[in-house]
């Protein structure tokens, strides 16, 4: 089983998985350092701003966590480009 350290940006899709020892190596174990790593800056000040998460990712292969990173954000992406049947209501 791996593990990997998955970065959601503010519309919750994936853009970017780490393995358990990048996160150990690059980021001294600390996934929050991680997480800063990928902020945007702020406006005028030069500060960050937190626009997403991490989370925690176990999976049984590489092939699993590609399928996850393709797929993931689909349900999002179909609803608000309305790929299925959607009819109007009238109350």
């Amino acid at each position: 089983m791996f593990t990997y350290y998955v970065y959601f940006d503010r519309y919750r899709h994936p853009r970017i998985a780490i393995p358990e020892m990048e996160l150990r190596e690059k980021y001294d174990n600390d996934p929050d350092a991680f997480l800063k790593a990928m902020e945007a800056p702020g406006e005028e000040d030069g500060s960050r701003r937190v626009l997403g998460h991490v989370g925690v990712l176990r999976v049984e292969s590489e092939r699993e966590l590609q399928d996850f990173l393709e797929t993931t954000g689909e349900e999002v992406i179909g609803f608000y480009e309305c790929r299925s049947e959607s009819r109007p209501y009238n109350f």
